[in-house]
């Protein structure tokens, strides 16, 4: 096999030509494409890291609207405990307050009735009293066996009547 030094000179020449007519006119502008291609998938990666950032702040924030919805919700709840505690010892109050008040109004009207009682029955013992008076006067009774036997009498009279 022999070297044929003008196929290697010719080919070298294509080959330098081919690659200068490949730098002046295809070369800067692939290289253009493939940056701006570059620059775009970059663009195109930073947006997604944004958008997963925001996703994960948001979901950051949902969180804790989410917890603290939970805990006004605890709040409220141990709020309307208290408040039907309250409303429930109050309502205790006044059931006791009423039936202390109507035990008084029942405790004074059987004193008031009592006291009525008592003065009709000194009325009427008054009354009897000085019937029997009148009557021992009437009969001028002269001893004191008859004396005590027309009283107990009135007596009996007076207590059937009552």
């Amino acid at each position: 096999m022999t070297i044929v030094w003008t196929n290697i000179v010719f080919s070298m020449a294509a080959f330098i030509i081919l690659y200068l007519l490949l730098n002046k006119f295809a070369f800067s502008k692939l290289f253009g494409v493939m940056e701006k291609r570059r620059e775009l998938v970059m663009q195109q990666m930073d947006e997604a890291a944004k958008t997963r950032e925001q996703a994960v702040a948001y979901v950051e924030e949902q969180k804790q609207a989410l917890q603290q919805a939970r805990q006004e919700a605890q709040q409220i709840i141990q709020q309307s405990q208290v408040t039907s505690s309250n409303q429930a010892d109050r309502l205790m109050e006044q059931a006791k307050a009423e039936a202390d008040r109507l035990k008084n109004e029942a405790v004074r009207d059987i004193a008031n009735e009592k006291n009525k009682a008592v003065e009709a029955l000194r009325s009427e013992l008054g009354t009897a009293s000085v019937r029997i008076a009148s009557k021992l006067l009437e009969k001028e009774v002269k001893t004191d066996g008859e004396q005590e036997q027309l009283v107990d009498q009135y007596l009996k009279e007076v207590g059937g009547r009552s």
